[in-house]
């Protein structure tokens, strides 16, 4: 069982950078393949970005992958997103999630784990 716990969302401007913290419990962080995804109001939700359990593969979803980078501090069980010139249609609800088995995955069936979701608002 793990649980995840996203923080770091808030109200930026346009153009403003972020950087979202997932933090897991349990002592085996280092197996799962973390994943960001968001969901905006009336919209599914849908990819962000996703890394490996050593950190060293990782894979975004084309409209965040010139301004997203994903990293993971194992020692800290942590995961992280950091968004730069963030858009308008960034404005979501950012959920960290989790999987035990296979590799980097795009697909949000294929996690087990999610935190409750830290709200991201951009403004003009």
């Amino acid at each position: 069982q793990v649980q995840l716990v996203e923080s770091g969302g808030r109200l930026v401007q346009a153009g403003d950078s972020l950087r979202l913290s997932c933090t897991a419990s349990g002592r085996t962080f280092s197996r799962y393949v973390m994943g960001w995804f968001r969901q905006a109001p009336g919209k599914e939700r849908e990819f962000v970005a996703t890394i490996s359990g050593s950190g060293g593969m990782t894979s975004y979803a084309a409209s965040v992958k010139d301004r997203s980078t994903i990293s993971r501090n194992n020692a800290k069980s942590t995961v992280y997103l950091q968004m730069n010139s963030l858009k308008l249609e960034d404005t979501a609800v950012y959920y960290c999630a989790a999987r035990s088995a296979g590799g980097l995955g795009t697909a949000s069936f294929s996690y087990d784990y999610w935190g409750q979701g830290t709200q991201v608002t951009v403004s003009s």
